[in-house]
């Protein structure tokens, strides 16, 4: 007998108490070793649209509905006997006469029973039908239970989503993504004698546990359902082959570090002898991919054995060590000191020490050129700034010098590591990893990407990265094609966005371009991006004075706590360490305590984290409140004084409107947005 396992019955588990889990997981631990085991208390129920809905009795409360047959038993629902029976009352599973994907379809509702109301004084405008015009045909091909075929008829953009939320997840994607203007795909259509627990879209929804291990790792982290059910599209990433490098870009909350980690994971699976590197930018990143890996697989000890996941850095500082011995890196902000040092001992220039600093270490450094030939012929690609011939000469003057310095004192900068592994390792024709996978990719420097790319000559596929343009907050672009990594026909935007709110996705989506171009041409696609569950608007509160938003944002944390929100699921975001101060002050006037991250530490359990912007990456929260949006603040004034030239002006907007873009999409459910006037100006852009 199969034994399944349904994504509602996970989302269910999840809202109940430490001790009724503790209860559900055994009982659900017992049903798959025997479900014919007399201990376990089945009730066949009666008043239901499906003849196959059982109860199990998990204590003297709590009910789980499973789904049995004479082939299969599956786990639909989990709550207290009342709740868990009117639940079963309203669903049924069926094969979908279309796709022949089975789906747990919600009993249909009559249109006014489902529609949020609101009291007015004038008759309402009529709102246009958005799919009036649709054939049923159409409608049926996307995923649309027949039921249901009424009610989306009469869906408006005010319907919209409280019938989405009712409807299989293919179907509510493809409505969504009709209604913002896409194409959405038509879901395969399987042969009508084919099992529908195979078709794709009924796999992201009832996976078979084979396994006691799978089942622990199911129920042991509910709330992650990534670690058992994947969108179509996503498996598709992550199992199908690639004659070359491939990228998997899209905007936050589209499930690209799960892409990453499933492909991790993949290829371990599928090659048995193979070294897998799983790695990213920063070590608090690397920290949050170990913890999600160990929950994938963890109980699979061959498998995460094979998977070496770290820091870029922490990766390529301990293949030095290992080959070439202890490293001597330079401080970064004593070189700094020197170069403006040596800069003021040269004649005839005026260049500034941000322009000359910026050319350190996004051309020179970067690019690792040690020669007056190599830097005079090279194309300077992201520099924005336009200098001659005499004034190449006079800075290579100057980074002669702090090269010599460096030779002097025998240090490398951290460019200079990559490049000494990588040459080494293409000396030796040896190579730790027969495949990476990288996270955030948009943040690798030239250095990093160089490395990899000499890994990636393992095998055709060896490289996939996964990324978002519209989050490049610490690089300067460059092109890949040039490092020999050429993503062209391999490059693929994920467009599902399961972790943030249709509100604050669309509001944040303001403060970026609809698509967004890398230097080598190839372009991501933002406009179609479609959020799968409604929210409440974010907020944007202007304050007069600091105290103020103190106060305002103490507030609106006392009252997520008060309704259930846990402080660990609420993260306060700030442009800089200036201001942080501001941040901690309000929560800790909330009565909750908080934990400031850094580039090693995650949140803390029943704490709420605060951070700057910086750090934002790769962390979600069910509450985000962004602070200190103030003018000069937002963006850095520091920043803008010290450009001269118009050109790196606009990267400077750019990297400033990503870095807000990146703190507020950390956001699932609400978002709060606040300053001190005069606030920032992309606030405005935000309440366009």
């Amino acid at each position: 007998m199969e034994f399944r396992i349904a994504d509602t019955f996970t989302d269910s588990l999840n809202k109940l108490t430490n001790q009724e889990k503790k209860s559900v997981k055994t009982t659900a631990f017992d049903l798959q070793l025997n479900p014919a085991n007399p201990g376990l208390r089945f009730h066949k129920l009666s008043k239901t649209k499906d003849d196959n809905f059982w109860s199990v009795s998990a204590n003297m409360d709590i009910r789980i509905i499973v789904h049995k047959t004479a082939a299969s038993l599956m786990l639909c629902y989990v709550d207290h006997h009342d709740d868990a029976y009117a639940w079963a009352s309203k669903r049924k599973i069926e094969r979908h006469p279309k796709t022949g994907a089975a789906q747990l379809v919600e009993v249909r509702e009559r249109i006014e029973e489902i529609t949020i109301q609101t009291p007015v004084i004038q008759p309402p405008q009529q709102k246009p039908l958005l799919y009036g015009e649709v054939p049923d045909d159409d409608l049926l091909a996307y995923g649309v239970p027949t039921d249901w075929l009424d009610d989306v008829r009469l869906a408006t953009e005010d319907t919209l989503f409280d019938i989405a939320e009712r409807l299989p997840q293919e179907a509510a994607e493809a409505l969504l993504e009709l209604a913002t203007g896409g194409k959405p795909t038509q879901p395969t259509a399987i042969p009508a004698e084919s099992d529908p627990f195979t078709h794709p879209d009924a796999q992201r929804r009832f996976r078979v546990m084979s396994n006691q291990e799978e089942l622990q790792r199911a129920l042991e982290y509910p709330w992650e359902k990534w670690t058992v059910f994947l969108h179509p599209a996503q498996r598709h990433l992550v199992e199908r082959g690639y004659n070359g490098p491939a990228r998997i870009s899209g905007s936050a909350g589209t499930g690209k570090t799960i892409v990453a980690l499933h492909r991790a994971v993949f290829l371990a699976r599928q090659h048995p002898d193979a070294q897998i590197l799983l790695t990213t930018f920063s070590q608090a990143l690397a920290n949050a991919l170990n913890l999600k890996l160990e929950r994938l697989v963890g109980n699979e000890p061959d498998i995460c054995n094979r998977i070496q996941s770290g820091s870029i850095r922490g990766i390529a500082r301990e293949l030095y060590e290992t080959k070439l011995g202890e490293p001597n890196i330079v401080e970064t902000g004593w070189l700094k000191s020197k170069l403006i040092d040596v800069a003021n001992q040269t004649d005839n220039h005026n260049f500034t020490p941000t322009f000359l600093w910026g050319e350190w270490n996004d051309v020179v450094d970067a690019w690792q050129l040690e020669t007056w030939e190599v830097y005079r012929d090279v194309q300077r690609l992201g520099r924005k700034t336009r200098i001659g011939g005499k004034q190449r000469e006079i800075l290579w003057s100057i980074f002669r010098q702090l090269w010599d310095i460096l030779d002097q004192r025998n240090q490398i900068t951290w460019a200079g590591l990559f490049r000494h592994v990588t040459d080494h390792l293409t000396a030796a024709d040896t190579f730790p990893f027969d495949y990476a996978i990288v996270d955030e990719a948009q943040d690798l420097g030239i250095a990093e990407l160089r490395f990899l790319a000499k890994l990636g000559t393992c095998h055709p596929d060896s490289l996939f990265f996964t990324g978002d343009l519209g989050q490049r907050i610490f690089q300067q672009p460059y092109s890949w094609k040039s490092l020999g990594v050429n993503i062209r026909g391999r490059s693929q935007t994920l467009k599902i966005n399961y972790r943030t709110s249709h509100q604050i996705r669309q509001q944040a989506d303001r403060l970026l371009p609809s698509s967004i171009a890398d230097v080598d041409g190839n372009f991501e696609e933002r406009r179609n991006t479609v959020s799968v569950f409604n929210g409440p608007t974010p907020e944007i509160e202007i304050c007069d004075d600091a105290d103020a938003e103190i106060q305002l944002v103490s507030e609106w944390i006392v009252d997520r706590l008060a309704h259930g929100i846990q402080p660990d699921e609420i993260g306060v975001f700030v442009r800089s360490e200036e201001q942080m101060h501001r941040a901690i002050d309000a929560i800790k006037q909330a009565g909750a305590n908080p934990t400031e991250l850094d580039d090693q530490v995650i949140p803390a359990q029943g704490a709420v984290a605060v951070s700057t912007m910086h750090l934002a990456k790769g962390l979600e929260f069910r509450c985000v409140a962004v602070i200190a949006c103030d003018d000069e603040i937002l963006p850095l004034q520091e920043r803008i004084e010290t450009i001269s030239d118009e050109a790196d002006l606009e990267e400077v907007y750019n990297t400033e409107r990503h870095l807000l873009y990146v703190a507020c999409t950390r956001a699932r459910d609400q978002l709060l947005i606040t300053g001190v006037d005069p606030a920032s100006e992309f606030l405005d852009d935000l309440n366009a």
